[in-house]
């Protein structure tokens, strides 16, 4: 069997290598990662929320071509990602069973989407008021509430830390979008919900539109960069036929974000398919809505890089438009507020080294 061979020095590379493969060909390559190698990979991993599936297609690869060291490595790395997972899963089915018990409705957003990997934090969604879940999270696991930015209230979240439990669970509370601009869109999201088993637990997670939606507004409209998981996720919904078009344009236009969507949506496949994953076919409304492609991201400090001049700024002045053409004043002013909390955080990152208490 001829094995080809990659030498990555590039931990992003071997990483994308690795979650972009055609599938069935894992046994085809032999990836040769140095020891200092592996570890940088595996940190990246972490940072971009694919340790099992990366980790897994190392090991069968390193099995295949014979790399027992390697292999082992892989294995390790699979055990520790493992345990946490589980200990996280038990406590989020535990904080849903707790909240369902006083009657509040809660989903979860953004971390089981990685599935079988999972975030650093954990995000749900609830329409309850913030009073109750703080009462009923205080009572059943005495969280506390971590300290909340400018722009957690602006978006309508809480951050709680839990004892035993060592990842965040942050909650949005009747708001999303980067300012909290979006109402509509979350007082519909627990009724288009549906249900996901993981294990024995079972949980309500956004519909495959929603998660497109959600994973939109955090990665094109507030944090400007993309994660690999956030590209294989959405390649896997994509490619399992789970999403319906016109559903999820006439909700993002309502939104304002169809533009962004789009661009997400090709980022996405186009990047993958420099890995060699089967081509995804985008509807043409798609393309043709997508302001930019993969050619105009590149890999800075850690991750795919959004270019926020021009691009993103031309994103935000779009949905603002379509806000303010819908008569959504409030919406739109709680927006306008984006800017002014960008600079603060540019500026605060420059001068201190970290945005904290502002983004």
């Amino acid at each position: 069997m001829l094995i080809s061979r990659f030498r990555c020095d590039n931990s992003a590379e071997t990483l994308s290598r690795l979650l972009f493969m055609k599938d069935g060909e894992e046994d085809r390559f032999a990836f040769d990662l140095s020891c200092e190698q592996f570890d940088e990979a595996l940190s990246l991993a972490n940072s971009h929320h694919v340790v099992m599936r990366c980790m897994e297609t190392l090991r069968r690869s390193a099995s295949a071509c014979g790399n027992t060291e390697q292999s082992e490595w892989a294995s390790a790395a699979l055990e520790y990602e493992r345990i946490r997972v589980n200990r996280a899963i038990s406590f989020l089915e535990e904080i849903r069973l707790a909240l369902a018990c006083e009657g509040c409705e809660v989903i979860v957003i953004k971390s089981l989407d990685h599935w079988p990997d999972l975030g650093s934090d954990l995000d749900l969604y609830t329409d309850a008021a913030p009073a109750d879940v703080i009462a009923i999270l205080g009572k059943a696991f005495k969280a506390h509430l971590a300290a909340r930015s400018w722009g957690d209230r602006l978006a309508h979240k809480w951050n709680f830390m839990i004892p035993g439990l060592p990842e965040l669970v942050e909650f949005h509370m009747g708001r999303l979008g980067q300012t909290g601009e979006l109402v509509n869109f979350a007082n519909h999201l627990v009724g288009r919900a549906r249900p996901s088993r993981i294990g024995d637990c079972f949980f309500q997670v956004p519909s495959a539109e929603d998660r497109l939606l959600i994973g939109t507004l955090q990665r094109m409209y507030r944090h400007f960069y993309i994660r690999l998981c956030d590209i294989a996720d959405t390649v896997q919904l994509l490619e399992a036929d789970f999403v319906n078009f016109t559903d999820l344009r006439d909700t993002a236009e309502e939104c304002g974000i169809w533009d962004g969507v789009a661009t997400f949506l090709t980022i996405a496949v186009e990047y993958t398919e420099q890995f060699g994953k089967s081509r995804v076919s985008l509807p043409s409304e798609v393309r043709s809505a997508a302001r930019f492609g993969a050619d105009q991201i590149t890999f800075a400090r850690g991750f795919l890089r959004v270019p926020i001049l021009p691009h993103s700024l031309r994103l935000y002045a779009s949905e603002w438009t379509a806000l303010i053409a819908q008569g959504q004043l409030r919406s739109t002013a709680r927006l306008s507020l984006l800017p002014w909390l960008a600079t603060a955080a540019a500026l605060g990152e420059k001068f201190t080294g970290s945005d904290k208490g502002i983004w």
